[in-house]
Order: C-alpha cells, then sequence, then structure tokens
C-alpha cells in the first residue's frame, strides 16, 4: 500500500511524539515498524497503545511471576477480565482497575467512569454484572481539598451504579498524607454467567462486520491513557481536566442488556470495550488476539462535536462505547438488537487477511500499521532498582515500652481515638449511598468481613438463555468478596506488606465461610524511572506471587497504574488485593456480629509485640516507623481452614478477623454490630498498649455457643494453631480486665460517627 497522506515529515514528528508522551527511542522504533514517518493518526495511536497505562512496558517482565492457573480458572490475564468456575455451570468474571489520575481531577466523573469502564469489562466477557467494589485512598480529611476529592468520588461511584443497578457490595478506604496530591480510586466489578457463555474479545473472519454500538464520540477523554494515566501530577494538572471522561449511566444500562441479548443469541463473532484509548485498543487488541487486520472509517463514527480530526476519532476515550464483530449475514438482527434498545449501532470497518490497521477518513487514507504492532510490539524496559535508604531506618524505629499508656484510664481514651479514626472508624456514610441490595442477590452487606453474594440470576436480572429457572436461584452455593491493602506496610516492608494484603483478603473471606479461589491486583505505585520507586514495585509483586502460590490462589486479572506522584512525591505503594471465594452453603455463612448473651468468644492466633506500621503508632505517636507484622503463611493457612472448617460445621456464630487496631478494636466491632457488649481477659503477658492494639497477623476472634467450646478448641488444636478462651458475651460495656472499660452506646456513637462529622463537621 502506498505512503498514507498527511506524512508528519522528519521535522515535526519527534516534537509531536514527545509531546505525546513517547520517548525518542520509542519513536524511532516506530518509523522503523512502518519504513517511514508516522502520519498524526498513527503517531496518536501509537502514543496510547505505547503508554504505560495501555502496554504496561515497565512492569511487564515482573508480572509474569504470577501464578495464573488453577482449579477453577477458565479465563486468566490477557482478556478483559479474568473467569473462574464456580460450581453447577456457573462462572463468575471479575476485574479491579483504577481511575486515579482523573479523579484527582474531577472526581465525580473520574470515578462515576471508572466504575462504567470496569463493568463494561465484565458484560465483555458474557456475564452480567452483579455487584462492585471499591477501594479507596485520599489524604487525611483535615483538609478541604481531600474532603472535596473524597466527597466527589463516593457520589460518583454511587450516582453511576445505582442508575445502572449494579450494587456495590464491598470495600474499603484509608487517608494517609502519601495520598493527599494523588488519591487512589479503585474499582472491582464481578459478573455471573454460565460457562459455555463465555465471550473473548477478538475479531475474527475476513469480511466480518465492525460494529460501533452505544454512545457518540466526542473529545472527552483525548488522552487519558497518555496524558493523565502514564504521567505523575505537577501544577499543570488542573489544565488536564479537559481529558477527564464523562459518563451517562443510563446508556450504560442500555448497553449492558443489548449486549447481553447479542451475545446470549449468538449474534456476535467478539465483543470489545472502548476504554482507554478508545477505538484504537479495543480494535487492535480484538484484530491481535485473532492475527487478522482491520480496515475502519472513521467518517462512519457518529460523532457529538463538529470538526473532529481523524486521530481524535480513533483516541477518543467516550464511555458508553462497544465494538463488535459481526458475520455479515447475522448484521440485521444486531442492529435490530441495538434498536430495541435504543442504541445506535453503525458499520464502520471490516476484518480483513492483510495483518494491518488501516484507518480511512472517507476516501483519504490516514493511516496503515501492523496490527500487532499496537497491541504487542510496545517495548519492554528492565529498569534498574535499588533499596531505598528508609527501609533499614524505619524498620530500627520503635516505641519502648515505658513510653506506652499502662494505666486503664487513659487507655479507654486512646481506644475512643482508635475507635474515631478515619482508618478504622465505620464506613456506612460510605456505603449507605450505594444501593447493595439491588437484584437481589446480596447475602451479607457492606459494614463485614467479606461480602457475600448468591450464585444464580434473581428478578429482571434473570434472562432466558442463561441458565436459570423461571427468575430463581437454581443453586444454593454464593460467592465471597474482600478487597485490602495496608499502604503504611508496603511502604515500610513492600515484599511482606503485599503478603499481608493478601492474607487480609483471605481471612476475610474465610471468616464469612469462603474458600478463596483467586484474585485481581490493583498495583498502584510511583514513577518506575526512580529506582527507589521500582524496587517497591518489584518487591511487592515477588511477595504477592510467592503469597499466591503459598495458598494457591491465581492471578486472573489486574491492572498497574504507575506516576502516582504529585511534586516528585511518590504515594504509598499500594498493590491492592481482590479476592474472590467460594461459599458451599449459603445456610452456612458466618457474620462478624456478636449474636447473643452467654456466648464463648475465643480469638484463634496469639498476640505478638508488634506495633510498627499499626494504627496506633501513627494516630497516637504520629510515627510510620518499625517493623511490620510477621507472617507465617503456613500458620495463616491453618487458621483460615480452621475457621472455614467452623464455620461449614455451624459451630460459630460469629467470626471477625484482626488487622487495623488490633485485638482490642476487633471485639469492639464485633459488639458494636450486634448491640451486644462483652467481658473479656487478655493473657499475655505483653504491655497493655501492645496487648490492645498490635497489629499480629493470622488472629480471628470467634464466639460460639457455650456447649460448643469443646469442638472449637479441639478444631483449633487439630489445626495445631494457638488459641484462648477470651470470656463471654453480654451486657453494655466493652470489658477488658485491668486494661479497658467503655461504655457500648458510647463506643458505637463514636464509632457511627467520626467518619461523617470529619466530612460534614
Amino acid at each position: 500500500m502506498a505512503t498514507p497522506i498527511a506524512d508528519l515529515g522528519a521535522d515535526k514528528g519527534p516534537v509531536l511524539a514527545v509531546e505525546l508522551g513517547l520517548r525518542p527511542d520509542e519513536y524511532e522504533h516506530i518509523t522503523q515498524i512502518l519504513g517511514r514517518t508516522p502520519t498524526i493518526c498513527e503517531l496518536y495511536m501509537y502514543s496510547l497503545m505505547w503508554s504505560e497505562h495501555c502496554s504496561y512496558k515497565h512492569s511487564k517482565k515482573y508480572l509474569r511471576l504470577f501464578p495464573t492457573t488453577g482449579p477453577h480458572v477458565l479465563q486468566g490475564p490477557g482478556e478483559n477480565a479474568g473467569v473462574i468456575s464456580v460450581g453447577d455451570g456457573w462462572a463468575v468474571a471479575f476485574k479491579m482497575e483504577t481511575h486515579n489520575h482523573p479523579s484527582a481531577i474531577e472526581p465525580y466523573e473520574g470515578a462515576a467512569t471508572g466504575i462504567g469502564g470496569i463493568i463494561r469489562d465484565i458484560f465483555t466477557m458474557g456475564a452480567r454484572p452483579i455487584a462492585c467494589v471499591d477501594s479507596l485512598r485520599f489524604g487525611t480529611l483535615d483538609k478541604p481539598r481531600q474532603r472535596y476529592l473524597f466527597e466527589g468520588a463516593v457520589a460518583g461511584i454511587g450516582g453511576y451504579g445505582n442508575c445502572i443497578g449494579v450494587p456495590t457490595v464491598a470495600g474499603e478506604v484509608y487517608f494517609e498524607p502519601a495520598y493527599e496530591g494523588n488519591c487512589i480510586i479503585g474499582a472491582m466489578s464481578i459478573g455471573l454467567l454460565r460457562e459455555e457463555n463465555l465471550t473473548r474479545a477478538t475479531a475474527s473472519g475476513v469480511g466480518n462486520q465492525l460494529v460501533l454500538i452505544g454512545s457518540t464520540t466526542g473529545r472527552d477523554g483525548i488522552g487519558g491513557a497518555s496524558v493523565l494515566a502514564s504521567q505523575e501530577f505537577d501544577e499543570g494538572a488542573e489544565a488536564k481536566r479537559p481529558a477527564v471522561q464523562v459518563g451517562d449511566p443510563f446508556e450504560e444500562k442500555l448497553l449492558i442488556e443489548a449486549c447481553l441479548e447479542l451475545l446470549e443469541s449468538g449474534l456476535l463473532v467478539g465483543l470489545g470495550d472502548l476504554g482507554a484509548a478508545g477505538l484504537t485498543s479495543s480494535a487492535s487488541e480484538m484484530a491481535s488476539r485473532a492475527g487478522v487486520g482491520l480496515d475502519i472509517d472513521v467518517a462512519k463514527v457518529p460523532r457529538r462535536e463538529p470538526g473532529m480530526q481523524p486521530f481524535e476519532i480513533m483516541v477518543s476515550e467516550s464511555q458508553e462505547r462497544m465494538l463488535a464483530c459481526v458475520e455479515p449475514e447475522k448484521l440485521e438482527a444486531v442492529l435490530a438488537v441495538c434498536d430495541k434498545w435504543g442504541l445506535r449501532a453503525t458499520v464502520i470497518g471490516q476484518v480483513t487477511d492483510t495483518g494491518d490497521f488501516v484507518v480511512r477518513d472517507g476516501d483519504a487514507l490516514v493511516g496503515c500499521m501492523p496490527a500487532l504492532s499496537l497491541a504487542d510490539d510496545a517495548p519492554e524496559y528492565d529498569v534498574p532498582f535499588s533499596k531505598p535508604a528508609y527501609i533499614e531506618r524505619l524498620a530500627a524505629e520503635s516505641i519502648p515500652d515505658d513510653a506506652l499508656p499502662q494505666d486503664p484510664g487513659e487507655l479507654n481514651e486512646v481506644m475512643k481515638r482508635m475507635l474515631g479514626s478515619h482508618n478504622i472508624c465505620s464506613r456506612a456514610w460510605i456505603y449507605e449511598q450505594y444501593d447493595h441490595q439491588v437484584m437481589d442477590n446480596t447475602v451479607v452487606k457492606p459494614g463485614g468481613d467479606a461480602a457475600v453474594l448468591r450464585i444464580g440470576l434473581t428478578g429482571r436480572g434473570a434472562r432466558s438463555g442463561s441458565g436459570d429457572s423461571g427468575g430463581r436461584t437454581v443453586t444454593d452455593r454464593g460467592i465471597a468478596v474482600s478487597s485490602d491493602c495496608n499502604g503504611r506496610y508496603c511502604y515500610l516492608n513492600p515484599y511482606r506488606g503485599a503478603q499481608i494484603a493478601l492474607a487480609e483478603a483471605a481471612r476475610n473471606v474465610s471468616c464469612v465461610g469462603g474458600e478463596p479461589a483467586a484474585i485481581t491486583d490493583c498495583l498502584s505505585f510511583g514513577s518506575p524511572d526512580k529506582p527507589e520507586v521500582y524496587w517497591t514495585f518489584v518487591e511487592a509483586i515477588k511477595g504477592l506471587s510467592d503469597g499466591c502460590r503459598s495458598f494457591g490462589i491465581p492471578v486472573i486479572s489486574g491492572n498497574v497504574s504507575f506516576y502516582n506522584e504529585s511534586f516528585g512525591e511518590p504515594i504509598y505503594p499500594t498493590p491492592k488485593v481482590g479476592l474472590v471465594g467460594l461459599v458451599e452453603r449459603l445456610d452456612r455463612v458466618c457474620t462478624a456480629d456478636f449474636k447473643d448473651a452467654g456466648d464463648t468468644i475465643i480469638l484463634l492466633g496469639q498476640t505478638e509485640h508488634e506495633l510498627g506500621g499499626s494504627e496506633y503508632l501513627r494516630l497516637e505517636h504520629d510515627r510510620v516507623a518499625g517493623e511490620i507484622p510477621a507472617l507465617d503463611l503456613e500458620l495463616e493457612r491453618d487458621v483460615q481452614d480452621t475457621v472455614r472448617e467452623l464455620v461449614r460445621a455451624g459451630l460459630l456464630k460469629s467470626a471477625h478477623d484482626c488487622s487495623d487496631g488490633g485485638v482490642a478494636v476487633a471485639l469492639a466491632e464485633s459488639a458494636i454490630g450486634g448491640r451486644v457488649g462483652f467481658e473479656v481477659a487478655l493473657d499475655d503477658d505483653l504491655p497493655a498498649a501492645v496487648s490492645l492494639f498490635s497489629e499480629t497477623q493470622s488472629r480471628v476472634v470467634v464466639s460460639c455457643d457455650s456447649a460448643n467450646v469443646d469442638a472449637v478448641l479441639d478444631a483449633a488444636a487439630a489445626h495445631g494453631i494457638p488459641f484462648s478462651v477470651l470470656g463471654d458475651v453480654g451486657g453494655n460495656r466493652l470489658v477488658i480486665q485491668d486494661k479497658l472499660d467503655l461504655d457500648l452506646d458510647t463506643a458505637a456513637d463514636i464509632y457511627h460517627g467520626a467518619l461523617e462529622q470529619a466530612v460534614h463537621g
């Protein structure tokens, strides 16, 4: 094919390439692939597809360390979402991604479109979205801007999810100074499908038509992947506001219904989501997976703004758009389904056998590139890294025991502050803005260790052909979902901190009775060009990989977000873990709240002298330092096995993991949740503050009927895990002998009111 018109020329190309985020050597590589100077459209397309956000050029080497296969895995990394089998012919698709930089510019739309994008990844696989999970990080709420970002992001998540009828059922949030200049907005979505309906985003079959479905294309979102997501923030951040997408949840709802109908009716060869890099990424990835070429005419793309250039159309990140590959004989039926749902559907191109990605603007040829070069030929970097000097320095810092409070009156006041800490207090102000019961599948609601959802579609969610029975649940099985990561831990020890994120997510799922099955990761870090930042990334990947192998839990999907910095300061290393577990019987699910007076409280696990990186140390001593808690992976597995065994046997009335704030906070949360007090004794020979607030891992507070105590202790002994009988449920006070004595109502008021008071004053 002749050289496309509108060639940039040797003088303009390198300058524009750098402006678009490409490196000089990357530009030279593009010219070698093409054998000429690129056109402006081609350069924009390469700049997006070779951006950090789309190509993973700094992370691919280490992501290969993850285990990605397992007995439940139907689809691992490489597609829009991972998929696992969950029994009875059902499968679950799930993935987590970030929308950090857009949310830091415009929190409502940034968070809302993050939800929209991750949901499209789910139904692209042929799955009906049934739940969302959020994972959020902000600066401290004493800053007006942080309150603005927090309120806006929460409103965006709720506004979008509520409108499309997908419940947000779980999540987590931390407030730390390290996130002040760069908030973290992680969105996870989960979908349900029959195994036989699993769909992949491919564009195969020469002569098949490419159909653009959904919203019109505008200039919103142009450069999102390369300008916002692949650069750190500085004084020019506000100028990037036009790159933030604007979402329409009502259009997305129509897309969900239409696309699922098209897939269930067997009308599509493949389906792709137009997310980061828009039409360029969707089309090139679908072509590369099938090893084919594409020919697209941008003049046929419906647009909402006049005068749009071809490159703008190709890289626009306008929301609520899907690209379908359709056999010509099925085109009329596809268009009819889209029309029924009130959606635009336009043929914009076709599949070819050339292997080239051809872009036309009517009669003008504006781009011709090897399709594989866009999706698969981005450079892969093996950059140098070095251990930060602060790691060993901070690990050596500690608070002497004689500086810790011992008096019960003083400890009472500390406990009140802990319950009111924004990293511990109730998140009800957040999740009450979300509809977490729509679709009627939520068995365990937000506020506990993990959410639990039914397997099977009910009510309007049940469609013909989805393998159900009259719109009713067809199985008594379920799934449990949790998301976790303590950034302070990962800052102080990224290897162990990442493993603790995995362990806690798995522990949360185990506490409700779920068997951990697979994870999605959401890895947020600073600039990979800084050796000390990159070291934390590599260590976190190694830690998470080793932990997953030890637990036998594969990584089936995920996301890497680099350049989370502002004015040169990186966020804490934040490798978030979203975990899905299998629940065999929904009638044997356990929750965290104490149930009945007279029940016996037992601690599975043993408290050690571990205040390093703790919420107590941060809150009471204003320090992020010390050795973070140790993690014995074998002990962790044994504790979780014991808890699951006890839950499934119906021997426990409550189970709650010990994490932020230690055993004192875990006990208080179970009491506040159950609206009943307790009286216990902690006989561990540790300083009082350590005994109460140490964040030792592999511990779970459980309660049971007094008649079942021996059976619980026998199970713990059989698994070889330490345990101690603490005391009993009952009364209206939180009593830890010789250490704490608080009124339950007072504690509950502090715990429930702290977050809303911080936001609204």
